[in-house]
């Protein structure tokens, strides 16, 4: 009988701000269970309202130069003096379980995952039906002035001519048709061929 053999797996999401994601994701929590959310990892001080683990990993300057000398980091920067990045260890830890593990970054940071974990990879580029809607939708929401909304704008026109490195396409213009197309692909997307054991799974197909 075979056995299942895999790891877990990793899904990235990608795409302009204020295009649905995490929207999408609410979404998506409500039908998959195992499933590990990637947050940063720094050294900055907590600040009122933020807790452990759920808005960051707090960690102290010494711990977080011996992760970066032990090659722990997927990234890493230095912003204003304090440490900010992406720890291998609960990620690892997450896929040892057999978890999803869903990261929500841009393209730059979907490049270095794949980089060191393609073959536990499935990405999915997300947008609107047009850069108007996604100008409108900005303006909408009221959380950014002009000139933060007109940076998120000229990213967008960037961003958009990445979608040819990603698995999966999906256009948010209804969000439960969109929610529907990427719980498919989340599900799909742990058991891609290359999360297994070839070997394994023959010897056990065979006896």
């Amino acid at each position: 009988m075979i056995k299942d053999t895999n790891k877990g797996s990793i899904l990235i999401l990608s795409g302009p701000s204020g295009c649905g994601k995490s929207s999408l994701l609410k979404e998506l929590y409500e039908q998959i269970d195992n499933y590990y959310f990637s947050i940063s990892t720094t050294t900055r001080d907590i600040r009122d309202g933020e807790k452990h683990g759920v808005d960051y990993f707090f960690v102290s300057k010494e711990e977080f130069e011996q992760d970066i000398e032990d090659n722990n980091f997927l990234e890493y920067a230095l912003v204003h003096g304090n440490y900010y990045g992406t720890s291998l260890k609960p990620i690892n830890e997450a896929l040892k379980k057999k978890m999803l593990v869903i990261f929500d970054i841009d393209i730059q940071g979907h490049e270095l995952v794949r980089k060191k974990l393609d073959d536990l990879t499935t990405s999915v580029f997300i947008t609107t039906p047009s850069l108007k809607e996604l100008e409108n939708r900005l303006n909408s929401r009221a959380t950014d002035n002009k000139d933060v909304i007109s940076n998120r704008i000229k990213n967008a026109k960037i961003e958009i001519n990445s979608i040819d490195k990603y698995d999966y396409f999906i256009i948010n213009d209804d969000l439960l048709i969109a929610a529907k197309e990427l719980i498919s692909i989340a599900i799909a997307s742990q058991k891609k061929e290359s999360l297994f054991s070839k070997d394994s799974i023959i010897k056990d197909w065979l006896n």
